[in-house]
């Protein structure tokens, strides 16, 4: 597919949006956010990708936040739709996607970027990265997922400061708090990001989008997450993938999946 705001790479099992709007920062706006919602649909239906990796254009930013004059002038009911329609459409879509998702976050990931890089399954960032919810600043909270997912990242109280205050942190906080696994060199990043990736590739993908599955369900109030857990655990008992994985073990050898 031809994209006008992100470009799309795949190598080695590997799938890469990268944002592609660098004049603006990477900002989203409502083109970018259908065109990562295709992008990310379709890489999930490709067997040959087994990771995504999302970044950003340049090395300013991941994402510098939504684009602000699209909803500017916006009612109260078309504000509600913004929302709902950008949750489904691309945050919660990606959270659910069965193939792991990982956020090379590198640079400014504010507002809408960093509830995108919330999503995803997790995120890595580059040693100038910045992250913030500054949308309080505008008159708005976050309206991306952005007031669930960060406390369920960092937890309450440092969630409710960053959105009070509005304000920033960077890459090493970020790591203390929980909210990126790893920071490095931003020459590095996506390499170091493809590491983590080809090891992820070496098990079951079957698994991993059960697992996937069974670790959000924690964080649905109304899902007992354990019985998901339960339930996903004994599927994986009918799979090419758990007969494959058990007897490479029993054999003493690596084991083949094919994520059936």
């Amino acid at each position: 597919m031809n994209f006008e705001n992100i470009l799309i790479t795949t190598e080695n099992g590997i799938g890469q949006v990268t944002i592609n709007r660098p004049s603006k920062l990477n900002a989203l706006n409502k083109v970018t956010i259908q065109e990562l919602h295709d992008a990310f649909e379709n890489l999930e239906k490709d067997e040959n990708v087994r990771v995504i990796i999302i970044t950003g254009e340049g090395e300013k930013a991941f994402v510098a936040g939504a684009d602000i004059s699209e909803f500017a002038n916006f009612s109260v009911e078309e504000g509600a739709q913004l929302a709902a329609q950008g949750q489904e459409l691309l945050f919660d879509f990606v959270e659910k996607l069965k193939t792991p998702v990982i956020a090379a976050v590198n640079g400014f990931a504010l507002g809408g970027g960093l509830e995108l890089a919330m999503a995803c399954h997790f995120r890595i960032a580059s040693d100038n990265a910045k992250m913030g919810l500054p949308e309080v600043s505008l008159g708005v909270i976050p309206g991306y997922g952005g007031t669930q997912r960060l406390p369920q990242l960092i937890g309450k109280g440092r969630a409710m400061e960053l959105i009070m205050t509005a304000g920033m942190i960077d890459a090493e906080t970020a790591k203390s708090y929980g909210l990126v696994n790893h920071v490095v060199p931003q020459a590095e990043l996506v390499e170091f990001t493809k590491g983590i990736a080809a090891k992820i590739m070496k098990n079951s993908p079957m698994a991993i989008g059960k697992a996937i599955k069974a670790i959000n369900a924690n964080y649905k109030h109304d899902v007992d997450g354990f019985d998901v857990e339960i339930r996903n655990f004994g599927k994986c008992f009918g799979t090419e993938d758990f007969k494959e994985g058990t007897t490479a073990f029993l054999e003493k050898r690596k084991a083949s999946f094919t994520g059936k």
